[in-house]
C-alpha cells in the first residue's frame, strides 16, 4: 500500500452514529478536536460520507445544506466548516471522502490495469482505498478524528465500517478509538429515559465486528447512575467512557460540556498520551456567555434568498453573522426572507431589518425578488452585503435602476441577444502560473471558479480599510463573473470595484463610493462567510454588522 504524507504514529478516532441521524457527530468531532488542540496536539477532522455523489459541488441545498469550500478547491459537507470553526484548522481536499470518490478511483484504477487482471471487489479493494484515503496527508498530524456519515445499518455505509474495522486490526487498539454517538430518548408519558435504542444501536455495530470503546449519548435529561451503569452493562464499556452531549443553547458550549465530563482526557488516556492538568477554556466560556447573555441590544438582518427554508443551506454565513454579534455584543436576529415567494410582501419584512443580505446562489429562480431587496437597500439606506450572487444581482440592480440599462442581465439567466450581459462565462482565467479555461461543454462541476484566490483592493477604498490590507486571499465558488469592460460605466454612476483578481483584471469587490450617502454597500464575488471563526470574526462582517448596530441606535 503506497500511501502519501504517511505518519506511522498517528492515532485514529472514529465516530459513529446510531438510532437516528443528525444527532451531532460532527459537533462533537469538532469539540473533541478543539479539546485536544488545547492539550497541544496537531488534529485534523475527517468526513467520510456514503453517498456516491463525488462531492457536494451538485447535491441540491434543501438535501445536503451548504457545500463547503476549502482553499485547496474541494467542495464538501457542511461538517468540515464545524471543524474550520471549531479547531481553527483549515480543512483539505483530503478531508472529505465519499464513497463516489472511492468507487470512481478504485473503477479508474481497474480500467488502466492497476489491478493486474484480479476480480476487483468491495473487500479488499474499496476497503483498501477508503484505509488509504483515512491515512493520507498525516505527516503532520498526531490525531485523525473521522467522522462517518449515515447511521449504523445504513447499507451504503457498511464498506466504510468494514474499513475501519480492519483499520483496527492492521494498527491495533493502541492507535484507534472507536466513539459512537446515539440517541436516549425521554418518553415523558412514562416519565423514563429510555436506553434500548442504544443498545440495539450497538448491536448493529457488533454485527459488522466493531465493540464502541467510548460512548456519548444525546439526551435533554440528565442519565442517572442506574440507566449510566446498565447501557455500560449492556453496551459491553466502562462507566466512564459514557459521556452524555445534552441539549445546550449554543454549539459553542460542547467543548466545555464535554471537558466537564473528561472526554479529551479519557481520550489522551486510552492512547496513554500526555493530558495537561488543565486547559484554558475562558475563551470558549467568554463566547457562551455573550451568546446567552440576556437583554442584548438585538440587530435584525434581513437575508433574502433562494433556500431560506432550510438555513443550514447557509450554515456557514449564518455562523459568520454569529461570530460578528459576538464582537459587537449585540444579538443578531436573521429574518428569512423568501426571495421566489411572488405572494409575500418583501418591502414590509425588509422594514424590519436594520441590515440586508443576498448570499449566494446558482440560476435564475429568485433573482427578481434579490434585485427588488438591493433597491431597496441602497435607496432607503439600509447596509447591504451582497455575496457571490448577491453581488452579481447588484451590479444589475445599479445598471438598471441608476444607469437606466433596463436590457442589463446575466448570461446565465438570460441567452438571448436583446440582453447586455454585464455578468458573463468568461472563457479564461489565471489560476497562480498556470491559464484555466472553462466553457458551457466542460463538465458541470469543472466550469466553476473555485477555492483559494489572492484579491488586490484599491488603495483607500472602504473594503482596504476594513481589511487593513491590498491584498486578501480568499475562497470561490462560482461560475460567471463581472464582464470587466464595464467598470468605467459603473464608476460613472458612483459604483466602484474596489477589488480585482491578482493576476488579470477580474472585478471581484464593488462598493458605492461614500459620496452616495449610503451608510455601507458592499458585494463580494468570494464566500467570506467560509473563514470566519467564533475567535477571529471575518473582517467583512464585523464591518457589515457594526453599521447595522448604527442603524439600530438611530431608530
Amino acid at each position: 500500500m503506497d500511501i502519501m504524507n504517511h505518519n506511522p504514529e498517528t492515532k485514529y478516532v472514529f465516530v459513529t452514529g446510531g438510532v437516528v441521524s443528525s444527532l451531532g457527530k460532527g459537533i462533537c468531532s469538532a469539540a473533541l478536536g478543539a479539546l485536544l488542540k488545547l492539550h497541544g496536539y496537531r488534529v485534523r477532522i475527517r468526513k467520510f460520507d456514503p453517498y456516491l455523489n463525488v462531492d457536494a459541488g451538485t447535491m441540491n441545498p434543501y438535501q445536503h445544506g451548504e457545500c463547503f469550500v476549502t482553499d485547496d478547491c474541494a467542495e464538501t459537507d457542511l461538517d468540515l466548516g464545524h471543524y474550520e470553526r471549531f479547531t481553527g484548522v483549515n480543512a483539505r481536499k483530503s478531508d472529505c471522502v465519499t464513497a463516489g470518490q472511492i468507487y470512481q478511483e478504485v473503477i479508474t484504477r481497474e480500467r488502466e490495469k492497476g489491478f493486474k487482471g484480479a476480480t476487483v471487489q468491495v473487500v479488499p479493494h474499496i476497503t483498501g482505498a477508503i484505509k488509504e484515503k483515512l491515512q493520507e496527508d498525516t505527516a503532520d498530524t498526531d490525531f485523525v478524528i473521522c467522522e462517518i456519515g449515515g447511521t449504523v445499518g445504513d447499507i451504503e455505509g457498511l464498506p466504510f465500517l468494514e474499513g475501519i474495522r480492519q483499520m483496527r486490526n492492521d494498527t491495533g487498539s493502541e492507535r484507534t478509538l472507536f466513539i459512537h454517538c446515539t440517541l436516549l430518548p425521554y418518553l415523558e408519558t412514562a416519565g423514563e429515559l429510555k436506553t434500548k435504542p442504544a443498545q440495539h444501536s450497538v448491536k448493529e455495530l457488533l454485527s459488522v465486528g466493531i465493540q464502541p470503546d467510548f460512548m456519548i449519548c444525546r439526551t435533554n435529561v440528565a442519565l442517572a447512575q442506574p440507566e449510566r451503569h446498565k447501557l455500560a452493562q449492556f453496551c459491553n464499556i466502562r462507566d466512564n467512557r459514557l459521556f452524555e452531549s445534552q441539549d445546550v443553547a449554543t454549539i459553542y458550549a460542547v467543548p466545555e460540556m464535554l471537558h466537564e465530563q473528561g472526554l479529551d482526557t479519557r481520550v489522551l488516556e486510552y492512547f496513554d498520551m500526555y493530558a495537561q492538568d488543565s486547559i484554558n477554556l475562558s475563551a470558549w466560556s467568554a463566547i457562551v456567555s455573550s451568546l446567552t447573555m440576556p437583554n442584548r441590544q438585538i440587530v435584525t438582518i434581513g437575508i433574502v434568498g433562494k433556500y431560506v427554508k432550510l438555513p443550514d443551506a447557509y450554515k456557514s454565513l449564518t455562523e459568520a453573522l454569529v461570530h460578528a454579534g459576538i464582537h459587537h455584543d449585540v444579538e443578531i436576529n436573521m429574518l428569512w426572507i423568501d426571495s421566489e415567494d411572488e405572494t409575500a410582501d418583501l418591502h414590509q419584512q425588509m422594514d424590519q431589518c436594520q441590515g440586508i443580505l443576498v448570499p449566494g446562489g446558482f440560476g435564475v429562480r429568485g433573482t427578481d425578488g434579490m434585485i427588488d431587496a438591493v433597491r431597496y437597500a441602497r435607496e432607503k439606506n439600509v447596509p447591504y452585503l451582497g455575496i457571490c450572487l448577491g453581488m452579481q444581482v447588484a451590479v444589475i440592480e445599479a445598471m438598471r435602476n441608476i444607469g437606466e440599462v433596463n436590457s442589463a442581465g446575466s448570461a446565465e439567466f438570460h441567452t438571448d441577444s436583446d440582453v447586455l450581459p454585464i455578468i458573463a462565462l468568461l472563457s479564461e482565467w489565471a489560476q497562480g502560473e498556470n491559464i484555466e479555461t472553462r466553457g458551457l461543454n466542460s463538465d458541470f462541476g469543472g466550469t466553476m471558479r473555485l477555492g483559494a484566490a489572492d484579491c488586490a483592493l484599491k488603495p483607500g477604498s472602504k473594503v482596504a480599510g476594513i481589511y487593513g490590507s491590498l491584498l486578501i486571499t480568499e475562497r470561490h465558488r462560482h461560475r460567471y463573473e463581472v464582464n470587466p469592460k464595464y467598470c468605467a460605466q459603473f464608476a460613472e454612476l458612483g459604483v466602484i470595484f474596489s477589488g480585482h483578481t491578482q493576476h488579470e483584471t477580474l472585478p471581484e469587490i464593488p462598493e458605492i463610493l461614500e459620496r452616495n450617502d449610503h451608510p455601507w454597500f458592499v458585494g463580494v464575488q468570494f464566500h467570506p462567510e467560509l473563514k470566519s471563526r467564533p475567535f477571529a470574526p471575518h473582517p467583512l462582517f464585523v464591518s457589515y454588522i457594526g453599521a447595522c448596530v448604527q442603524i439600530e441606535r438611530l431608530l
